[in-house]
């Protein structure tokens, strides 16, 4: 009789080889960098599964962490092992396994692999549909809603559907591109925080002085229940920013964008200096473990070097981070803290 561990066992090994692929290729090809033109006017277009013109779940958003350590599941692990890390260059769209999945805009093939197809739709405009087995040849025409690009493989339960202008990656849920879609959910910030140092402990908020670190921990919900495994599994938001004020509301350290996938991502190299250590992503791998049913811990840096407290006068402070959506929806959350940059323990 088969056990439960042993089919999580086989299962994970597939969604293991599945991240990995993943990772590797967004680093590999390096379709996740800066200066993609974040305003290019385009005509909207349609899902790549059926119903073409109705919303289908989101379960991995752009601008998502990726994640597959080499270390162990500890917390040592997380916050010093190495592996491949990446920013998610699409979206997840949930769909069951043998779904047929169709070019979103007419084109021509141009590249087939076990994994993904690339479909070229001229004027700098590209896309690429991952975790299907392939039923076309690169070089040929295909039609919008129409040619069967492939079907989706067993295990993957989504067809990973990234967009691209120039060569880079862009989001394909801002306006004007997949469409229809709608979001009236809005993320939060589950904890703020003030590190000395990327992998040090966490400070009491009561007395900070010197350079420091600041950390949001925050989340996005998607608007659709997604089925399945991945179901209440959270996405990052669209954007963070951040702001510095004194008691009485007045901005000592005027709104600030910390992190911003509404058009486009980093570059990987930069990972680490946009999530902060302590970021893993949902289900991650850990080595030889594969964390079945585990959400991930998104952590984002508000700023790409430490704050210098010493910048504010000595005295009582709110840090206020907000967060938004592709659709504006937002919400925002304040963490207290004292700034005690002279000699001395106590503050007058």
């Amino acid at each position: 009789m088969q056990t439960l561990s042993s089919h999580i066992s086989r299962g994970a090994r597939r969604r293991n080889l599945v991240l990995i692929v993943v990772a590797l290729a967004a680093t590999t090809l390096g379709l996740a960098a800066q200066g993609a033109s974040a305003h290019a006017k385009q005509a909207g277009y349609g899902w790549p599964v059926k119903p073409f013109d109705r919303p289908h779940p989101i379960r991995g958003s752009f601008g998502d962490p990726r994640t597959v350590f080499t270390a162990p599941p500890t917390m040592d692990g997380v916050m010093h092992g190495g592996g491949g890390f990446s920013f998610h260059f699409g979206v997840d769209i949930s769909a069951p396994d043998g779904t047929n999945v169709y070019p979103v805009v007419s084109g021509t093939v141009t590249q087939v692999t076990r994994e993904w197809v690339g479909v070229d739709s001229g004027s700098g405009r590209s896309f690429q549909y991952w975790h299907i087995h392939s039923l076309v040849r690169a070089g040929e025409r295909v039609e919008a809603d129409k040619t069967v690009l492939g079907t989706i493989v067993r295990g993957a339960q989504h067809v990973h559907f990234t967009e691209l202008e120039n060569g880079h990656a862009v989001n394909p849920l801002q306006r004007d591109h997949l469409t229809p879609y709608a979001d009236t959910t809005k993320p939060e910030v589950e904890a703020i925080s003030f590190r000395r140092t990327d992998t040090g402990p966490d400070l009491m908020p009561n007395f900070v002085r010197g350079r420091l670190l600041l950390i949001a921990e925050a989340y996005d919900t998607p608007e659709m229940r997604v089925p399945g495994e991945w179901a209440a599994m959270p996405v990052a938001p669209a954007l963070v920013t951040w702001r510095i004020q004194g008691l009485g509301g007045r901005a000592v350290v005027p709104e600030t964008v910390a992190v911003d996938f509404r058009s486009t991502i980093p570059a990987n190299g930069a990972f680490w200096s946009y999530y902060a250590r302590g970021t893993y992503q949902n289900m991650s791998v850990f080595a030889q473990h594969y964390s079945y049913r585990q959400p991930g811990c998104f952590l984002f840096k508000l700023t790409r070097a430490p704050f210098d407290t010493r910048r504010l006068k000595d005295g009582v402070y709110d840090l206020v981070v907000t967060v938004k959506d592709i659709r504006g929806n937002q919400s925002s959350q304040s963490r207290r803290f004292t700034v005690h940059n002279r000699a001395g323990w106590v503050a007058s």
